[in-house]
């Protein structure tokens, strides 16, 4: 009953459990204080228990009972402080709780008593010794401890373990017998206290003799030697002696991944020469041990260690571990291998690999020692290297692995087998049998206590039948097994338990050693053991027997134990008295019980079975079943057959027939008997009526007489009579039966004659018959039966009474009073031999096609008696139709099939046709609705009408009716065109020349916005693929009403209580809308309305059989939010309308206007007119109603109504009643537009006066609303031009955006990152330089520094230190910061112990500014601590910048790149058009167009044309830098080329080509003013083809984007032609080009012929005498100025090679003349480029005249390979452009302007600039300008938005520093009691926001590889100012007087303003507790980047601030009594000393 209510998956469960989860009910548990409870020591001898917790100390019994109670704490103490604590040297002691770190024994020596070793986490682990009989006792303890005895770790999750070894004592003499005992220690690093500690110590336990202190540890001892101590921060976890040595266990960081170790030392070393480590590898990833326990294995010693895989690469254990088992022979092999590798083989092992290397820093190497080193000195000595490690892991394989944590480990060795007992991290104690070093086996768990860790002390007691388990606050003592809990041999052997077996002679289950007969055979069974039986009986004989007699009853047991001569066994029949049994070997045999004691048999059964028990006194060794039978219970139980059933029986009965008697006898009483059938034919002999000889078939109602043949029934002797029964529904009629015998000895009985009356429903009814003689009952055959009947049953007309078969005697009798079916011998008239003609009622269907094959049921009656009857006597239309047997029913029903034939009245032939297909596409997946349209459709039945598309099924979905089907596609495997088929039956029809197209299914891409509210009717746009395939798109939301979570939240309840599954079974429902399909990539789906009342649970797009679940789309979810909140615009008086101005706009108020809702999406309606919605934000909407009051809709009201349409959202706002002034006629535009503009400059006015003069609160809040509301107007005028730039600037940001997701956004890597947040500005910093020492000291200083970062390490001394520099005068504010940056550096792999260093130095600037004003904290870097807050911000966020605000960040770069690049910038003054910066804002009209400039970019080895966007009013500078934008798009700044080393080259042609350049010289000079060129300025038009070339290779060789410029062409004189051209330098010539070249050669020769005049000669002979000279160059080359540039370049050659042959000079081909102008200017000279003239058809060469060279200028001849760059022909260096030029630079007196000429006059003094400046910015901005602002503003919204919400969004978890930072905040406020929140926000705003992100924001190159121009940058700084504003508590009011930048946000500051309050108390309200995650992370951190940071030169800079202070450091050092125990002062002697061979006092 109990397990019929639990369900089976429950079942199931304790199922699996039920081996391992045991009760504990043996368990003793005992509750201590002082949790958590750390170290459990047993002294078995005297029978003590000692537990160590928190503050607390107890001594217990065995058993227990709580004998002593020890308070060890709290103390007021420090970790920061040394002991004693004195509160005025030590201000931040307070009540510190003790954690138990040490517990161990020290055992006597001689008369010495031993004590209890008692060590804690206060005044820095010191330790006591207690009396092990009395722990209230102390034996020793120290109340002023030297800094030698601080033993154990001073931090509460910080490992210590020790060992007491004792050793002789060599080097002292008069002790106890020369005994030493030592106590080693192992001791994880802890950041707070003395630094110095080395992880492995040795202290002095005994002799103590003065001086020598007590647990004190000395230089003669020994100690594990360090280089840094953090470094090798060992987690120890278990210290052992085995032997000779000690050995560790303890994990620590290799490389980047904890690994644990095992390391040894002799006992007797006292130096550490010994010490070994190996490490240990436990396979399947788990690194981390968590506890250990030496314990054996086969008798030899093995190390068990439970190991837990470690949390990616920290120190921190994950739950999935297991138990791995090392040999400590493998484990010393190991050891030795490593020593004898590194003393004799230098560390390389036989392949030259690497096997044992030095470790923790020292500075010592592996050797080549001889090779008998390490049997010489096996401990080492001091020439062998020292501390060895091996590089060879030590492997093994799990033995049992596990998904909980576990935690301890202990072993014990039972019956030769090692088990071993795991504790876990839920409170369970498990069980594993160890079968090898690589096997076990779990085989059980017990509970211990639930959810509580237990301790890695694990012990068993002293008899090894108990654990000891150590919890959180509880010691309980648990039984090892619970075989006697187990009472029978199966469940004993099934618990399979290695303790646990079955004693078979003491019926109990025991271990094997409480059995006594243990040692022989089969006595005691293991129950581990696979092949253990338990002790069975193989055989019983008999195994059945009568039980009317006894008989001699046998066993055989094979296993059966050994007895001794004098012990007997018994057997036990059930409950019956014991019978002695007879043992004879393996047989045991007794006599069975008396009949008379025997129990009953039970009831309805002839037999019984009883357990037969082999016993032992009362013990049962074993137990088998007998049968006993009753025969005669037999026959009693089979009373139509008795004899048969006797003698059939399974037991060995025989029948008398005269006495009725069924007996296991083989005599009868009256001496006849048949035997069973094993003995003789037994059934065969049995008196029985076997048949009946007259007819079974009985007429009712007609007399008959029934004959009955029997057999065997001689034996009968007796004149008893026969009768015969009859039974008809129990009831028996007898009828007296005469016998005669025949020939072969049987007998006939003829019954007398009888008329039998029955009702019967159905033809016939079966009557048993038999024979009775007197009183016996003769048996009767089985099946012996008469068969009664009536004809009339069921027949009801002729047909179905002639189909009855013959032998029945029916007959269709046609007399009165009706016609029936009767037996033939009562029918009084002739029956009818034929049957009337047939007569159909119904024909189903009544049509069918005109091919047949539909099957056609024919309902009637007289429709033939058999199916051969109908076989061919069906037509239809007078043709056969073949009957279907399956549907034929006699008489009424026959199913024939059509063929082919003409129409009748009752069947029509139809000829159905198709005609159309609608619609005529679907997709694969089926789904699509399809009409078929046609005629006469409905023909046949619906059964027999199919539709198919091709061979798919289309399945019909309605009711077909004669014009029209619909049926719904399946899913095809393919697309393409397939034919529709109709079947009806058999007959096809397809639509002629129509095919239905199966398509691909559709695709949707993306689906926005992804959030409506409860009344939906929000359009959701789709995006997508095929979408015009579906037919029926539908948007469906999945509800769950809250009454159902209601019930789930009591299931579930129930569930949590009662421990049961919950199952739901809940029907889904849903709501949808239809959607829209716009093309076949677009469509709209309105959200359906959801009841405010129901749970969304999901959202999906039912595409016909597609289904989209929203969440699949973008992996976002579909949000449903509460209804926006309109309120009415009259609010004061609901019942008055509103009185609206004309020419206003109408405000309406609400709450989350745009939380599910966008502008664009609102509709407004005044009355029968639109209100056009201008804005729309959270709480207000705006709309702009028509001039003329509209018409009102409603007729119960002349006013118009405000409506607002959100969706289907409708609410009604109330009346509007405008001004009577507005029933005026329309006003004239001209006069509107005057009018317009007066009223705005008398609004200017008034609002100035008003401003001026009304200075109260009430009114400044409404010229705040004034203010916001003109500001909103603005962004109303603009917001068209804002939505074009948006659509514009986001088509730009898409394209971006794929560049992200391809190459990623352009993130620096953290060491540049890192140096630029630390060291801002400095152009060399130090984690780019190394350490410049020469090499004589190089190693010196590297182990001074090194010194110098152990002292860091030291908490006092790093506080002393920054406390000293920051009271020194000459210590700078920048040198503070740079000081906080070096001290990063230095510690950066220690990242923990620098925020611990950093929360004491906040906590001691908090307790300063509490004392003044708090607000101030943090608001400046004024100290070492805040530049260390903020580089701890930078580092700890540097992970968050790379995966959540990097691209938000990048992506709002871009857009401000785009958009101020798409204006004019000025580049001197970095002023735009496009800004948010009034003070950058670009105010004059400057006329621009835009450029596109065809840029050559070489793809490989194809060139390719790239387009680019420029402006031309772009200098050269950013003309080469929008071209590198756009080739280098979403490549990293520094990897592109800079502008500067390249040359922008204008081509046109072949020859053109003119290198740009900001200034050269045809620069415009107007008086002292140079303009640098511009495009517009070079007549650069729109489609130019331009190409950057490196500065190195203009004009020749290979561009940047590898694109080759061929040079000049020249000579340029032999009338080539160039696009129609042609070329003319001083004359056109003569030659008509339209004359044929047969006429020009005669025509040239008649023009020589002409007389040359006068005037020419004249010229010719005055050429002889005096040219017209000009000097050129430093050559004083002489040309004259209509000089075409080739001529001039071979007058220069004709000058430079004078003399020289002409084959040796270079051709002027190969040269590019270029005329240079001071260093900037340089200009290429070229016969043909682009500013050649151009005249009709004729294009001139250029000449010097042409490019204005003036006389005296400057020219090189550049060799084409190397033009504008590289070495001349005449050696002239060419610089280049010199760029940038925007620093204001003079050149020969001149001033660079660009687009505007500075304001500023340099003539005016410095002190008078910063003024005029503040009156310029004072000024009012016309509108115009703000008109820009707020342009800019409105384009870059969304992505400031975005940038804002992925810093202060709460939906993803904030970052682990932030959530620690501000808790650490939150407990200053509240340890100093500031109760004001505005002061911890300002804390928060100072240290998070305003210090990291503002930087961040302001310096986006501090994360990004990109370039921030000071235009780029204005608009950065506005929007941090923003960013800064929002962070502020104060109340955001703006005015006139304003600044602009603040108006420009003054709407949206208020909602950052909540982002950020909700994102400080989302941080508050979450749980605390993050310390242990935040130390995981930096200790994460601490790894990742320490290798980027380059310490050692960090510690070099930071030595030169100890140089330059170092006295005032030392003095500070030697005043602190702390330091002075640390020898503080002394130690930094020693730096001072290697560093710099500073003379010190050592």
């Amino acid at each position: 009953m109990l397990a019929s209510s639990i369900p089976p998956s429950l079942l199931l469960f304790l199922h699996i459990l039920s081996p391992f989860s045991q009760p504990v009910d043996a368990s003793i548990h005992v509750e201590l204080k002082g949790a958590p409870l750390s170290h459990l020591l047993l002294d078995p001898g005297a029978g003590r228990i000692y537990v160590g917790g928190v503050n607390n100390l107890y001594q217990l019994t065995t058993d227990l009972e709580v004998l002593l109670h020890v308070k060890t704490g709290p103390y007021r103490d420090s970790p920061e402080c040394l002991p004693p604590i004195v509160l005025q040297e030590c201000p931040s002691a307070k009540d510190t709780d003790n954690y138990n770190k040490l517990l161990l024994m020290e055992t006597g020596q001689g008369a010495e008593p031993g004590s209890l070793i008692v060590c804690g986490s206060l005044f820095q682990g010191i330790c006591e010794k207690r009396s092990l009989s009395n722990i209230s006792q102390l034996i020793y303890q120290t109340s002023n401890p030297v800094d030698t005895q601080y033993v154990a770790a001073n931090a509460p999750g910080v490992s210590t373990v020790a060992v007491v070894i004792t050793t002789k004592n060599k080097q002292e003499g008069g002790g106890d017998g020369d005994v030493l005992r030592l106590m080693l220690v192992g001791r994880s690093y802890t950041s707070k206290g003395p630094g110095d500690i080395p992880p492995i110590t040795t202290r002095r336990l005994f002799p103590v003799v003065p001086p020598r202190r007590a647990f004190s540890q000395e230089e003669e001892l020994g100690k594990l030697v360090v280089g840094s101590y953090s470094d090798y921060n060992n987690h120890f976890v278990k210290a052992v002696v085995h032997g000779n040595h000690v050995y560790f266990l303890f994990s620590r960081r290799h490389k980047k991944e904890y690994r644990t170790y095992a390391s040894r030392l002799c006992i007797s070393d006292r130096s550490f020469y010994s010490y070994v480590e190996v490490p240990l590898l436990c396979q399947g990833g788990y690194n981390l041990a968590q506890g250990a326990w030496l314990g054996n294995h086969s008798g030899e010693p093995h190390l068990f260690v439970v190991m837990a895989a470690g949390q990616a690469s920290t120190p921190v254990a994950t739950n999935r571990s297991a138990l791995c088992v090392y040999g400590m022979a493998e484990l010393d092999t190991m050891l030795r291998r490593a020593q004898e590798v590194c003393y004799t083989e230098g560390g390389q092992g036989s392949g030259g690999k690497e096997e044992a290397y030095i470790e923790y820093g020292v500075s010592s190497k592996c050797l080549k020692l001889p090779k008998d080193s390490l049997s010489e000195y096996p401990c080492g000595g001091e020439h062998t290297p020292n501390p060895i490690a091996s590089a060879v892991p030590l492997k093994a394989t799990p033995i049992v692995n596990s998904t909980i944590q576990l935690t301890a480990v202990t072993t014990a060795t039972e019956a030769g087998h090692t088990i071993a007992f795991l504790g876990d991290r839920k409170g369970q104690l498990q069980k594993v049998l160890v079968i090898s070093s690589q096997s076990g086996h779990l085989y059980g768990s017990e509970l211990v206590d639930s959810g509580s860790a237990v301790s890695a002390d694990l012990l068993l007691d002293e008899s090894q039948e108990h654990v000891y388990v150590l919890t959180n606050s509880r010691l309980s003592k648990v039984p090892v097994s619970s075989c006697e809990k187990q009472t029978d041999c199966r469940s004993c052997l099934a618990v399979r338990d290695p303790y646990c077996g079955w004693c078979v002679l003491e019926g109990r289950c025991s271990r094997k050693h409480q059995c006594q007969r243990h040692l022989q055979p089969n006595h005691w069974l293991w129950s581990f053991e696979p092949t253990s039986q338990c002790v069975t009986v193989q055989s019983l004989q008999p195994a059945n027997h009568s039980k009317e007699e006894q008989t001699q009853v046998t066993l055989s047991v094979p296993q059966l134990p050994a007895l001794a001569k004098e012990e007997s066994l018994s057997c036990l029949f059930g409950l019956l008295p014991p019978q002695p049994a007879i043992v004879m070997g393996n047989s045991i045999t007794c006599q069975s019980p008396a009949p008379e004691h025997l129990p009953p048999l039970p009831t309805g059964s002839d037999h019984m079975i009883l357990p037969v028990s082999l016993m032992f006194g009362h013990v049962t060794v074993t137990m088998g079943d007998m049968t006993f039978y009753d025969c005669m219970a037999v026959s009693r139980l089979n009373q139509s057959s008795q004899c048969l059933a006797c003698v059939s029986s399974v037991w060995r009965c025989n029948w008398c027939p005269l006495d009725q008697l069924c007996t296991h006898n083989h005599s009868c009483p009256n001496q006849h008997i048949i035997l069973n059938h094993r003995d003789s034919p037994g059934p065969t002999s049995c008196p029985l009526v076997y048949d009946l000889q007259s007819s079974a078939l009985v007429p009712m109602g007609l007399s008959a007489t029934v004959v009955l043949r029997g057999r065997n029934l001689d034996v009968y002797t007796d004149e008893a009579p026969y009768v015969c029964v009859v039974e008809i529904e129990g009831s028996p009629t007898n009828l007296t039966a005469s016998v005669e015998k025949m020939h072969d000895n049987t007998h006939t009985f003829t019954c007398m004659q009888h008329q039998f009356q029955h009702p019967v429903s159905q033809l016939q009814y079966s009557a048993p018959v038999y024979l009775r003689r007197g009183e016996r009952r003769i048996d009767a055959s089985p099946g012996l039966r008469l068969q009664l009947y009536d004809c009339s049953a069921g027949q009801s007309d002729c047909s179905q009474c002639r189909a009855v078969p013959k032998e029945y005697g029916c007959v269709w009798c046609p007399g009165s009073p009706a016609p029936s079916c009767v037996y033939s011998r009562t029918c009084s008239s002739k029956p009818a031999d034929t049957c009337p003609p047939p007569q159909i009622i119904k024909v189903e269907p009544a049509s069918g096609p005109l091919e047949g094959g539909i099957l056609v049921t024919i309902t009637g009656s007289n429709l033939g008696m058999k199916y051969e009857d109908v076989v061919g006597g069906v037509t239809v239309a007078g043709i056969q139709c073949l009957p279907q047997s399956k549907g034929y029913k006699i008489s009424t029903r026959v199913t024939v099939g059509t063929t082919r034939g003409r129409s009748t009245k009752m069947f029509t032939y139809q000829d159905p046709l198709l005609q159309d297909l609608i619609p005529n596409k679907g997709p694969v997946s089926g789904g699509t609705r399809l009409t078929i349209k046609g005629r006469q459709l409905l023909t046949g039945q619906t059964s027999d009408l199919s539709a198919f598309l091709g061979t798919q099924p289309c399945y019909i979905v309605e009711e077909v009716n004669d014009t029209q089907l619909v049926c719904q596609t399946g899913s095809s495997n393919r697309t393409g065109l397939v034919p529709v088929r109709v079947l009806f039956g058999k007959a096809e029809r397809t639509i002629p020349n129509v095919t239905f197209h199966y398509l691909e299914d559709p695709v949707i891409i993306s689906a926005i916005p992804a959030e409506s509210f409860y009344a939906g009717g929000r359009v959701i746009r789709v995006e997508g693929r095929n979408l015009d395939v579906v037919q029926q798109p539908i948007i469906s939301v999945w509800v769950e009403p809250l009454e159902v979570q209601r019930v789930k939240r009591k299931k579930r309840l129930a569930l949590l209580t009662s421990k049961q599954q919950l199952v739901f079974n809940s029907t889904m429902t849903t709501v949808s809308e239809r959607c829209s399909i716009l093309s076949s990539s677009q469509m709209t789906c309105p959200t359906p309305r959801v009841n405010p009342e129901v749970k969304v649970k999901g959202v999906w797009f039912q595409l016909d059989n597609v289904r989209v679940h929203y969440e699949s789309i973008k992996g976002k979810s579909f949000t449903y939010y509460p209804n926006p909140v309109l309120f009415p615009i009259n609010r004061e008086n609901l019942d008055v309308p509103f009185r609206f101005k004309p020419g206003g706009v109408i405000a309406v108020e609400g709450q989350d206007l745009t939380r599910a809702m966008s502008k664009e999406e609102v509709k407004a309606w005044l009355g029968d007119q639109e209100c056009d919605v201008k804005t729309l934000d959270s709480t207000h909407l705006y709309c702009d109603p028509p001039e003329v009051q509209p018409l009102s809709v409603d007729d119960s009201n002349e006013l118009p109504s405000l409506k607002v349409f959100m969706g289907n959202l409708q609410v009604d706002l109330g009346l509007v009643q405008y001004d009577s002034n507005s029933l005026l006629p329309a006003v004239p535009l001209a006069a509107q537009i005057g009018l317009g503009a007066g009223a705005a400059v008398i609004i200017l006015s008034v609002l100035v006066i008003i401003l001026m003069y009304r200075r109260k609160s009430k009114q400044a809040l409404r010229d705040y609303k004034k203010v916001l509301l003109q500001l909103e107007t603005l962004e109303i005028n603009v917001g068209d031009q804002c939505r074009k730039e948006f659509t514009d600037l986001m088509t730009e940001m898409m394209d971006l955006s794929s560049d992200v997701g391809g190459p990623g956004v352009p993130l620096l890597d953290y060491r540049i990152y890192a140096e630029r947040v630390f060291f801002p500005g400095q152009q060399t910093a130090p984690l780019s330089r190394q350490l410049d020492l020469p090499e004589s000291r190089r190693q010196t200083v590297e182990q001074g520094l090194q010194q110098l970062n152990n002292l860091l390490n030291n908490r006092l001394f790093l506080t002393r230190f920054i406390h000293t520099l920051e009271a020194q005068q000459g210590f700078s504010q920048r040198d503070r910061g740079y000081v906080a940056s070096l001290l990063t550096m230095a510690l950066h792999d220690k990242l923990e112990y620098f925020t611990e260093v950093m929360k004491s130095l906040l906590q001691d600037l908090v307790q300063q500014y509490v004392a003044k004003n708090p607000k101030l904290m943090l608001r400046r870097t004024e100290t070492v601590v805040e530049k260390m807050l903020t580089n701890w911000m930078s580092i700890c966020l540097y992970s968050f910048l790379k995966e959540v605000a990097g691209e938000p960040l990048y992506m709002l770069y871009r857009a401000i790149k785009y958009q101020v690049d798409k204006g004019p910038v000025d580049a001197v003054t970095g002023k735009a058009k496009r800004t948010l910066n009034d003070s950058h804002l670009l105010r004059e009209d400057i006329e621009y167009c835009s450029v596109t400039l065809t840029v050559l970019v070489k793809n490989g080895v194809e060139v390719q044309p790239c387009p680019v966007k420029v402006l031309d009013t772009d200098t050269i500078t950013q003309v080469k830098d929008k071209i590198l934008d756009q080739v280098y798009r979403g490549a990293p700044f520094s990897q592109r080329p800079s502008a500067d080393s390249l040359d922008l080259e204008w081509r046109s042609g072949q020859a053109g080509h003119l290198t740009l350049s900001d200034d050269d010289v045809t620069a415009v000079v107007q008086g002292r003013w140079k303009r640098l060129n511009t495009l517009q300025h070079y007549k650069v038009p729109d489609g130019a083809t331009v190409a950057l070339i490196p500065r190195s290779q203009s004009s020749g060789g290979v561009g940047v984007n590898q694109v080759f410029q061929t040079g000049e062409k020249t000579p340029m004189l032999e009338g080539e032609e160039e696009e129609g051209l042609r070329l003319w330098h001083l004359v056109k010539s003569s030659e008509d080009p339209e004359i044929p070249k047969h006429r020009k050669s005669s025509m040239r020769e008649r023009e020589r012929a002409k007389a040359i005049p006068e005037i020419y000669l004249t010229r010719l002979l005055s050429m002889k005498s005096s040219i017209f000279l000009i000097p050129l160059g430093f050559l004083n080359t002489f040309v004259t100025l209509l000089s075409a540039c080739v001529q001039v370049k071979d007058k220069i050659l004709d000058q430079v090679y004078r003399g020289a042959p002409f084959s040796q000079r270079p051709s002027a081909d190969s040269l590019d003349l270029e005329w240079r102008s001071g260093q900037a200017g340089h200009l290429t000279l070229s016969d043909d480029d682009v500013t050649a003239v151009v005249q009709g058809r004729w294009k001139r060469l250029n000449t010097l005249q042409h490019y204005k060279v003036p006389d005296g200028a400057t020219v090189a001849l550049i060799p084409r390979s190397q033009s504008s760059g590289g070495v001349g022909v005449n050696q002239v260096f060419q610089t280049g452009e010199k760029t940038p030029m925007l620093e204001g630079e003079e050149e020969e007196g001149l001033r660079l302007w660009h687009l505007v000429k500075s304001s500023e006059d340099p003539e005016i003094p410095k002190h008078r600039k910063s003024s005029m400046r503040e009156r310029e910015r004072a000024k009012a901005i016309p509108e115009i300008y703000l008109t820009r602002l707020l342009s800019m503003k409105g384009t870059l919204q969304k992505f400031v938005d975005d940038v804002f919400v992925a810093i202060l969004s709460t939906k993803r978890p904030p970052p682990i520093a932030v959530r620690f930072f501000f808790d650490f905040l939150d407990d200053m406020a509240e340890k100093h009691g500031i109760d004001d929140p505005e002061t911890v926000h300002i804390w928060k705003t100072n240290s998070l926001p305003l210090r990291f992100w503002v930087n961040i924001l302001k310096n986006p190159q501090f994360v990004l590889d990109v370039q921030v121009t000071d235009s780029i940058d204005a608009v950065l700084s506005v929007i941090a100012q923003t960013f800064i504003d929002s962070c502020t508590t104060s109340e955001h009011k703006v005015g006139r007087d304003s600044p602009v930048n603040k108006l420009l946000y003054a709407r949206e500051i208020p909602r950052y303003k909540q982002l950020v309050e909700r994102y400080y108390s989302d941080i508050h309200s979450a749980a605390s507790g993050c310390y242990q995650e935040m130390n995981s992370t930096l200790t994460e951190l601490s790894g990742s980047f320490a290798s980027e940071m380059n310490n050692l030169v960090a510690l070099h800079e930071l030595y030169k601030y100890i140089n330059k202070y170092y006295d005032q450091i030392i003095m500070s050092l030697e005043e602190d009594s702390s330091g002075q125990k640390m020898q503080l002062a002394y130690r930094l002697q020693q730096v001072a000393a290697l560093v710099e061979n500073k003379v010190t006092d050592l």
